[in-house]
């Protein structure tokens, strides 16, 4: 059984850590109610990731993908940032449990129904162009100037080209099915580094029995690379509290972490079992595991 009774922030919780495949009939719900709150408000919307990717490559949505994502331009059709109270009042109202989260390139409202997430976030638009999970930069007339298809039976907006888009996100092989733990080093392996400003965190490395890993790489996806030290502390950069991704790699070991919720001045802790350690207590089947990265 999962945690929580679907829509409540236990539910968020559980499904943000463990990401268990999607019940498609309730995400076709969830999205089709999503489209009817976010029509009646005037904002309009994009299918993105693995909705958009299920929506183009499938024509449905993918079995095993874990929540259904939606996209946004901030300054379109009147959206502002000023906008997401409304919206996650809206949500509210029709029973979905909602959590805001402010980002370094956009805002996010999360929200859950029937434990499946529908996550939508509206983008900033820097120097035209678009920054995308986890550090993919597109160009913003992709979303700006969308593109309508049919899909369940309803008509939404994909980014313009989608192939492209699709590509840009998943590299070429998109078009080929790859469920979760093959993807997403695909994704992050493109993505350059690049020098962040902001605060620093610490994540220290420790192996499968508990001790400290000198030298280990600790590569903050879409930012810097960096080295523990003796005691097995590195110092990362962090633009602002976000969802960022990272790859933690020494001798005999190399791990992505692809959903980890960190802000600055924090001291985490990376431990080599703490994945497997999670899937164990897991009820049910599991997909990509977030927030491996404990407190210190």
């Amino acid at each position: 059984m999962f945690a929580g009774n679907g829509s409540d922030l236990a539910s968020l919780e559980y499904t943000n850590k463990y990401n268990p495949p999607i019940d498609v009939v309730v995400a076709a719900n969830n999205l089709k109610e999503a489209k009817q709150i976010m029509d009646r408000l005037g904002v309009v919307f994009v299918l993105g990731s693995g909705t958009c990717l299920g929506a183009i490559r499938d024509n449905a949505l993918i079995p095993w993908d874990d929540d259904v994502d939606l996209m946004s331009v901030i300054s379109i059709n009147g959206l502002t940032a000023e906008s997401m109270p409304t919206i996650a009042e809206a949500f509210r109202h029709n029973g979905f449990f909602t959590r805001e989260l402010p980002g370094s390139h956009s805002q996010a409202l999360q929200t859950i129904k029937g434990y499946v997430r529908v996550t939508w976030e509206s983008m900033s638009v820097i120097d035209d162009t678009i920054t995308i999970y986890p550090g993919i930069k597109i160009p913003a007339n992709m979303l700006s100037r969308p593109k309508e298809i049919e899909f369940l039976g309803e008509k939404f907006f994909v980014p313009n080209p989608p192939e492209e888009y699709l590509r840009l996100k998943y590299g070429a092989g998109w078009t080929s099915p790859r469920k979760p733990g093959a993807y997403e080093r695909d994704v992050v392996e493109k993505i350059p580094d690049a020098t962040l400003v902001g605060r620093p965190s610490t994540v220290r490395v420790l192996d499968h029995e508990g001790n400290p890993v000198a030298d280990a790489e600790v590569a903050l996806v879409g930012g810097g690379r960096y080295r523990t030290d003796e005691r097995g502390y590195a110092e990362i950069i962090l633009p602002g509290p976000d969802w960022y991704a990272l790859v933690i790699k020494y001798p005999g070991h190399e791990e992505v972490l692809y959903m980890e919720e960190l802000e600055p001045d924090k001291s985490y802790v990376y431990r080599a079992d703490a994945a497997s350690n999670a899937a164990s207590q897991a009820s049910g089947d599991i997909g990509t595991l977030g927030d491996i990265l404990s407190l210190e």
